[in-house]
């Protein structure tokens, strides 16, 4: 079979920096191409190579052929002229994908009636809701929506687009296992339609499930490819075997613990958005040194009980209690999408030397824990887009911690971070919750994830 796309020694640069290294790979019709790695590898680097979208400061060489064109020699108007119509792509972060001013049936239609010129936009969106779950959700605007429904919106909308090369960007964080099987059966059906699918995943399920290659890379190299099947089950790199060994049902137990005073309660919580019920009559309660974890379908609440517990939203009914004494600042909130925490066009050195000027801290104490959490020195001098999901998401847990909270929301913390960073970063909080007291409402997708970090959980359905 030739290959409708090829990837022949691709390297990105950033001055003297190599991001990429020599990267070359192929993806044929009914042949998708999988890359693993964890954050900051390069793997969407690649993608953005694809698309021309690299930020002005990075520069690529190489080549990359689609149908024989070489992406890498065309003009930003002949690249543009692509988007939406021979190249797709579902990006990491919904956010960056839907307009937060229209509601989610018009951006749909919007594709339908723009790219493909059709009359019954309007109808064709309705279905593409319903296939994905989103029937009730077509008026809502996308601060209205959970992450999970965002990232759910966004598949339709490159599922809309039909274009021959499919690029997708952690397609299943952030959904429930009934979700992301969903997501599983869409994509194939993508594959099986004779789309080029690339798809860049930290989920070990999800690549096995799309088969065809698997690519692993690491600081920006591919170290192990093949068959995706084969390179699971006998990995030969020992990267690739941490990689898998990293899932959260190997870890180690979380030892019983006693945990102390309640930090935060709410009680007889009740929210509604227009028709749409989330929770009513709710009751909870976080201790010092506890853990409690919030699991439950896409859209069924978690996100918003965690921002009546912090303040950042009201209920209905009921009311919350706030440990007294204690400063609004130590009630902490680590977001679902990284993006929304952090100034876009403000470098991510120049935020925390704010912070250690706003609240006094130590540059050593920054430094320790920049370093704990795996970020180099010269992502500092990079602004929040230019870092990937992973990367940003470690740069808001840091930031958060070195506030010293009592509380931490932490909605989706590790969704966007591989399994071993995700296996560092669970432990880096689990060592906060058992030196410092701090009491934790961990929001997540994965009961398995959930049943090894929390002393217990609460289900919303």
């Amino acid at each position: 079979m030739t290959a409708a796309l090829r990837i022949e020694d691709l390297t990105i640069r950033t001055g003297d920096r190599v991001l990429v290294s020599g990267f070359s790979a192929s993806v044929g019709r009914g042949e998708p191409l999988t890359l693993l790695g964890e954050s900051g590898s390069g793997k969407s680097l690649v993608a953005q190579a694809i698309m021309g979208t690299l930020p002005p400061s990075l520069v690529a060489s190489g080549r990359i052929l689609l149908d024989g064109a070489d992406l890498l020699r065309l003009d930003e108007v002949a690249r543009r002229s692509l988007w939406g119509r021979r190249i797709g792509l579902l990006p990491q972060e919904p956010w960056t994908a839907l307009d937060p001013t229209m509601r989610a049936k018009g951006q749909l239609a919007e594709v339908h009636r723009y790219v493909h010129r059709r009359r019954d936009a309007d109808s064709l969106a309705a279905m593409g809701l319903s296939e994905v779950a989103l029937a009730d959700a077509g008026g809502h605007y996308p601060f209205q929506m959970s992450g999970g429904m965002c990232q759910r919106l966004a598949l339709a909308m490159a599922h809309a687009a039909d274009t021959p090369l499919l690029l997708v960007d952690e397609p299943s964080k952030g959904l429930d296992g009934v979700l992301r099987a969903d997501v599983v059966a869409r994509l194939r059906r993508e594959i099986a339609t004779g789309r080029l699918l690339l798809t860049i995943t930290h989920d070990i399920a999800l690549a096995r499930a799309l088969g065809g290659t698997a690519c692993v890379m690491l600081d920006g190299q591919a170290v192990e490819a093949g068959p995706t099947a084969g390179l699971l089950d006998a990995p030969i790199h020992a990267y690739t075997r941490a990689l898998i060994n990293a899932d959260p049902s190997a870890w180690s137990p979380r030892a019983s613990r006693q945990p102390g005073s309640s930090v935060i309660e709410g009680t007889g919580l009740a929210k509604a958005f227009g028709r749409r019920q989330l929770f009513t009559d709710l009751s909870v309660h976080v201790r010092e040194g506890e853990i409690v974890a919030v699991v439950g379908p896409s859209g069924s609440g978690k996100t918003t009980l965690g921002n009546i517990l912090i303040g950042t939203e009201r209920p209905d009914c009921g009311w919350v209690r706030r440990m007294p004494g204690i400063v609004p600042t130590r009630f902490q909130k680590l977001y679902q999408d990284p993006p929304a925490a952090f100034v876009s066009h403000q470098t991510l050195g120049r935020a925390f030397d704010h912070l250690a000027r706003r609240h006094g801290l130590a540059q050593e104490r920054i430094e320790q824990l920049l370093t704990r959490l795996k970020l180099s020195p010269g992502l500092r001098d990079q602004r929040p887009g230019e870092l990937s999901g992973g990367e940003l998401q470690r740069f808001a847990l840091a930031r958060v911690l070195l506030l010293d909270p009592v509380f931490l929301f932490a909605d989706e913390a590790t969704s966007r971070l591989d399994p071993i960073n995700q296996m560092e970063v669970a432990g880096l909080l689990r060592e906060a919750n058992e030196r410092d007291g701090l009491a934790i409402l961990f929001v997540t997708h994965d009961t398995a994830l959930a049943e090894q970090i929390a002393d217990r959980s609460i289900m919303l359905r």
